[in-house]
């Protein structure tokens, strides 16, 4: 992975993320998406025939809803993604990839730091339709926002 200096206000692994998707041309970019996308885990057991837990997202063309859970209290707390999206929505799959595997692991400070155009620091204009880009801006407030209320109640 491409190792440029990392963004100042973004986790060091989105940071990376970002670097990784802007050396990219655009048909590896949108490869990328999908691979991370292939990539997302499966919901763990207990959360599988819960989805009233979950936010959707309805900023986004394909079904997707988020779940945040965190580790500890306060901005210290560890913060935990999880998504459901459909196996057939490879873009939106994608996106919720591309969160799970930059912000999942990270501390709660870390991910209300990011900013909210963090979007277009991907690269993915041309790539993905400004509709699309769209439903990853909403993903990410939504992150951010369960994140937020998490840490007020734990705080």
């Amino acid at each position: 992975m491409n190792r440029a200096v990392p963004h100042p206000c973004l986790p060091a692994r989105l940071a990376e993320l970002v670097a990784d998707l802007t050396a990219l041309s655009v048909p590896e970019r949108l490869q990328l998406l999908v691979e991370l996308g292939d990539e997302l885990p499966v919901l763990p057991e207990r959360l599988r025939a819960r989805p009233e837990l979950f936010e959707p997202v309805t900023e986004c063309q394909s079904p997707l809803s988020v779940l945040v859970e965190l580790d500890g209290g306060g901005d210290d707390a560890v913060v935990h993604l999880h998504f459901s999206a459909p196996v057939h929505a490879p873009v939106t799959r994608g996106f919720a990839g591309a969160l799970h595997t930059s912000l999942d692991g990270a501390r709660a400070d870390e991910v209300l730091a990011v900013p909210p155009t963090m979007p277009a620091l991907l690269g993915l204009e041309g790539v993905v339709s400004p509709l699309r880009l769209g439903g990853l801006t909403a993903l990410l407030a939504r992150v951010q926002r369960q994140v937020a209320v998490l840490t007020d109640c734990r705080g």
